[in-house]
């Protein structure tokens, strides 16, 4: 079978498995921003639980890793290639948070799902990926008001991974999640640049934790 079968059969699979209801769901999410929308409407979950996305439909809540694995399933019926990838703080200061990436016109946007206003959606106006995670910089605080994203992974094409079946299967998901721990990253500050870095300022803080829930934000061990 063609790769472009192969997907195909995916898509039609997952669709397959979805009731009357949840596909008119599905198929209405026609572009990047449909997909942000629907992720923005439902509740930020703070459970310690990942959800495949037939299941994120199903319930519909989701937390940052359950967000971009199901907007990249949504993002590959609309032909765009199933990609993550995670941004990742110190050690100890923060929670990592995950993305789903999608190109227009050569330049990178993301979707995602977070208990932050900022760390959300991403207009495809991004030069390289590195531009387009950089962007997430100033609105990534813990709730001491430490900027603490330091550095990124690689993309993880989640096509590569069918065979664990994570569109609808959450065990997938999280042989997703022990992936993205073991691949390589990217640094975008030196540790000098680290130490300088100014806290957050107060109405970034309150805009930024507008809405979110108390339950889902990290607990720092550590000063970044």
């Amino acid at each position: 079978m063609s790769n472009k079968g192969a997907q195909a059969g995916m898509i039609a699979e997952f669709a397959a498995r979805l009731t009357p209801e949840q596909l008119a769901l599905w198929e209405s999410l026609d572009s990047p921003a449909a997909i942000q929308a629907f992720l923005d409407t439902i509740p930020y979950s703070a459970e310690d639980v990942n959800r495949s996305p037939l299941r994120v439909l199903r319930e519909r809540r989701a937390h940052c890793l359950d967000g971009a694995i199901f907007a990249a399933a949504a993002l590959r019926r609309l032909g765009q290639p199933a990609v993550i990838v995670d941004l990742l703080p110190e050690p100890g200061t923060d929670d990592d948070h995950v993305i789903a990436i999608y190109k227009r016109e050569g330049l990178w946007g993301a979707i995602a799902k977070s208990n932050f206003t900022g760390l959300r959606f991403r207009e495809a106006i991004h030069r390289t990926l590195r531009e387009l995670v950089l962007s997430y910089f100033e609105a990534y605080f813990n709730v001491l008001g430490q900027k603490t994203l330091r550095s990124y992974t690689l993309p993880l094409n989640l096509e590569r991974l069918d065979t664990l079946h994570w569109m609808w299967d959450d065990a997938g998901v999280d042989a997703i999640e022990r992936r993205l721990g073991s691949m390589r990253r990217v640094s975008l500050v030196t540790p000098a640049m680290a130490q300088a870095l100014s806290p957050v300022d107060g109405r970034s803080y309150q805009a930024g934790l507008l809405g979110a829930d108390l339950a889902g934000l990290y607990q720092p061990r550590q000063s970044p």
